[in-house]
């Protein structure tokens, strides 16, 4: 039986398959670090192949460039024994949830991911460290310190002066900004669907980061750069800057992708439309109820042109239909009144539409009008043209606020809410983050290119306002969007009022606040249909090392107590749980699948979405047991491989499962 890897995918072997592919006498050979003979590529004859003249030395060229890059090239493409392990107690609805928090290090986690969501991830969101000078939080071992940064980038010369004045300013924490958020951006383009596009928040970086996302993502896919209005100005300068930026990547441009949203200001309307429709209020209460609204939001013109409804309780607004232009006029024609037949009044300077236009929206054909619908004041509604109680009154065009509701996302947008207060509301009015984004953003951003059914990352979760505004954007449309939040475990200043509450680190508040955004969430739209389905839990995993045992020891540090200790191959503190999510990784199963337990032959056995794979690491493990499992026919079955009662019954498993279950794929670990 074939074993596992149990290894994240070796990004360097599979680019130089790629290149030999396509130029096969740039492939070479060397030995590696161990002594091994294996494939490498010749960047002198690769470079050749790109050029009609004669490559000699270094050639200047169009580029991004910075101590370290190299290195963090080669970190984005070295794989990982790592894995991650479920935690049940801080989840919630861990056997149901499709929403997941992982808990360390985003280099590590986007590794880990690669299988399992490779080509799955709908939109990606980061609001990536500011980069303001401090200590970083992400300090990967291609880090250059200090005095190896000024010898690389020559900022010293033979005697060690400086070469320019300022170097941190001029360089140093650039070049580790960049080596920090260059591989993970790599990887997570990999997670992109073709249709797939990331939103990344960021401030005093931006001209760096659209140079970075220019050459991870390519120039092409560029979208445009959304400046959004903070509600606090900051003045560090000496003028007042109330904008960040949020930059927009797609995956592939010929997706040809359009990003819409929602009208601002709107969820009071349409919230207090479902209560009005819940409780049947009467159209006029219901559309008296709605002004009041608009009065006191305060909606400008261009929203308070819908304020009736129709027997649906769906808003509609009127439209002059007299022709625009003062200096020419418009056709002239007769429209008859729907219910009294008389010729109703035409406009003083002619009709706005053409007659077959007019009648088409109207529904009118062969002198009749197909759909006449009476509305509560006496009006009526045809098609999408509007007549009073009678021919004395010029009828109008109707547009539904519906069909308008979704517009182009907007370059600049300006939101009311407050990150803070979101956040204090959550935690008894305590203040755990500095400056979390707001909801209202973020929802905006996702409703603008996401179906229903969706899959966002954000792998910089920070304060977990993505998996909130996800939640709250699924409790307003019906949706079941799901979330993948990493975060780092990072310390809280003990001086905090995060700390002295209790909570040790930065994911901690992260997990507690997606806990209790998803409660209230629930408790304030109770009476809403359908609110019970809501998704308001996540499965919480935090890496780790690999559950099997390292047994490639260099011979001086081999002894003879490690034979005993290595006996079996997997750790003794891992449980059979652990395990099966690091299949689910290696075999690039879905993390959120349901999962099922059962009890065969007296033996835990594991059942993923169904019978897709079934898995078994207990031991001692027999033929009769083996029989009993392939009745039902797995897709994927996996044991451990120590775990069967003698060598004659590993051998007999495959032929078991050719007699039972011939199409099962069988592997151990």
């Amino acid at each position: 039986m074939e074993k596992l890897d149990l290894t994240t995918p070796n990004f360097t072997n599979e680019n130089i398959a790629k290149l030999a592919e396509l130029f096969p006498n740039c492939v070479t050979e060397k030995k590696n670090d161990i002594g091994e003979v294996v494939h490498a590529i010749d960047f002198d004859a690769l470079r050749q192949e790109f050029s009609d003249t004669i490559v000699e030395g270094t050639q200047e060229r169009y580029s991004l460039n910075w101590p370290g890059k190299r290195e963090a090239l080669v970190t984005a493409n070295t794989p990982i024994s790592k894995t991650l392990r479920p935690c049940r107690d801080e989840s919630v609805d861990f056997d149901t949830t499709k929403n997941i928090f992982i808990e360390g290090d985003n280099l590590d986690a986007l590794k880990l991911m690669q299988e399992t969501y490779l080509n799955k991830i709908k939109m990606i969101y980061i609001d990536p460290p500011y980069n303001t000078g401090k200590d970083f939080v992400y300090k990967d071992n291609f880090t250059v310190g200090k005095s190896e940064y000024e010898e690389v980038s020559g900022q010293i010369d033979a005697e060690g002066g400086r070469l320019v004045s300022n170097p941190d300013s001029n360089g140093r924490f650039h070049s580790d900004w960049l080596s920090m958020i260059y591989p993970r951006l790599r990887l997570a383009r990999n997670l992109l669907r073709d249709d797939g596009a990331i939103f990344i928040s960021v401030d005093n970086e931006q001209a760096n980061m659209k140079r970075l996302c220019d050459e991870v993502f390519g120039e092409d896919n560029f979208v445009e750069c959304i400046s959004w209005n903070k509600r606090i100005p900051k003045n560090d300068k000496g003028i007042g800057n109330i904008h960040e930026y949020v930059l927009l990547y797609v995956k592939n441009r010929d997706s040809k992708l359009e990003f819409t949203m929602r009208k601002d200001g709107l969820d009071d309307i349409y919230n207090l439309l479902e209560q009005l429709k819940r409780k049947k209020t009467s159209l006029d209460q219901a559309e008296n109820n709605i002004k009041k609204l608009y009065k006191k939001n305060g909606y400008d013109r261009g929203i308070t042109l819908y304020n009736s409804l129709d027997k649906n309780y769906k808003l509609w607004g009127k439209i002059n239909m007299s022709w625009p232009n003062a200096d020419t006029f418009g056709p002239t024609y007769d429209v008859f009144h729907p219910n009294t037949g008389s010729v109703v009044k035409v406009p003083d300077r002619g009709w706005r539409w053409k007659k077959e236009t007019f009648d088409a929206a109207a529904k009118y054909e062969d002198g009749e009008y197909q759909d006449i619908q009476e509305l509560h004041d006496g009006s009526y509604l045809c098609g999408k043209i509007w007549f009073a109680p009678d021919e004395n009154t010029q009828p109008s065009s109707v547009t539904y606020l519906d069909d308008v509701n979704n517009f182009l996302l907007r370059s600049i947008l300006s939101l009311k809410s407050d990150g803070g207060v979101e956040v204090e509301n959550l935690f008894e009015g305590k203040s755990y983050f500095s400056y979390p984004k707001p909801t209202s953003l973020l929802r905006v951003l996702f409703s603008s290119n996401m179906a229903k059914g969706d899959i966002l990352l954000d792998f910089f979760s920070g304060s977990g306002t993505t998996a909130h505004a996800v939640m709250q954007l699924n409790a307003e449309d019906g949706g079941n969007r799901s979330c993948i939040s990493v975060q780092l475990p990072e310390q809280v200043n003990e001086k905090s009022e995060a700390f002295k509450a209790g909570y040790k680190n930065i994911s901690d508040i992260s997990i507690e606040r997606i806990r209790r955004a998803g409660k209230k969430i629930k408790e304030d739209n109770a009476d809403k249909e359908g609110i019970e389905n809501l998704d308001i839990g996540f499965r919480v995993f935090k890496i780790d090392s690999s559950n099997m045992v390292d047994v490639h020891l260099p011979p001086d540090e081999a002894h003879p107590d490690m034979f005993e200790e290595h006996v079996g191959n997997i750790k003794k503190d891992r449980s059979s749980e652990d395990l099966l999510f690091q299949v689910l990784l290696d075999w690039g199963v879905d993390l959120s699948l349901p999962i099922n337990r059962e009890d065969i032959e007296g033996k835990e056995v594991f059942f993923v979405d169904g019978n897709a794979l079934a898995a078994c690491f207990d031991e001692d493990i027999n033929e009769d047991f083996v029989k009993k499992l392939a009745e039902k026919q797995p897709l994927r079955v996996v044991f451990r491989d120590d775990g069967f009662t003698s060598d004659s019954v590993k051998i007999n498993v495959e032929q078991i499962f050719k007699l039972k279950s011939p199409a099962t794929d069988i592997k151990v670990i």
